[in-house]
């Protein structure tokens, strides 16, 4: 068989995107990572924070966050404790404020040990993918596009949160203001 240049060239290039089409359509992440901007995901709920970012009071943590605010509420909802020189002291709807200080990280610790977790005092997939694992559904649906309505239980407390239409996470902050997980601006506290 013989081709011409052009031609083979230009058949080339209408199959390598035909399929950069394909593929670009037919492969969709279960959620997306803080590059995204939001704590997000689509589909099944389970794996939606399995490949979140990262939440700590180092350089890049988003320290002061409303992502860091809906880990917060988790703790809060675990009942968690920790020691401030040595004395034990529980993680109080009142330390609901978005910023991951020395406390937080400290509670953090105390968490992730009691979830068989490394002990590290960051917040990453692993940790949050492990909080996802008390997330249940209460209405809604899991369809791309659609609003489900979740709730996240805890030893302790038991709060709702919603995964938009857009698949971004929506909770309540300490002052029950509805409050989207970003990872770039801080408005709950």
């Amino acid at each position: 068989m013989h081709f011409h240049g052009g031609r083979s060239r230009a058949v080339a290039v209408i199959t390598g995107a035909a399929l950069a089409v394909t593929l670009g359509l037919g492969a969709s992440p279960a959620s997306a990572k803080a590059s995204d901007g939001w704590v997000r995901g689509y589909d099944k709920y389970s794996d939606d924070w399995d490949d979140e970012g990262v939440l700590s009071n180092g350089p890049g943590g988003h320290t002061n966050s409303n992502a860091t605010c809906l880990w917060q509420k988790i703790m809060w909802a675990e009942g968690v404790k920790f020691k401030i020189n040595n004395v034990s002291q529980q993680f109080t709807r009142n330390m609901i404020d978005g910023n991951f200080g020395l406390n937080t990280n400290r509670a953090t610790r105390n968490l992730q040990a009691t979830w068989d977790l490394s002990p590290d005092g960051e917040v990453g997939g692993g940790t949050f993918g492990r909080a996802a694992d008390n997330l249940y559904k209460e209405s809604g649906s899991t369809d791309r596009g659609e609003r489900l309505v979740l709730g996240y239980k805890g030893k302790v407390h038991t709060f709702t949160l919603i995964r938009n239409a857009e698949g971004k996470y929506v909770f309540k902050d300490r002052y029950d203001d509805w409050r989207q997980a970003g990872y770039d601006y801080h408005s709950c506290g």
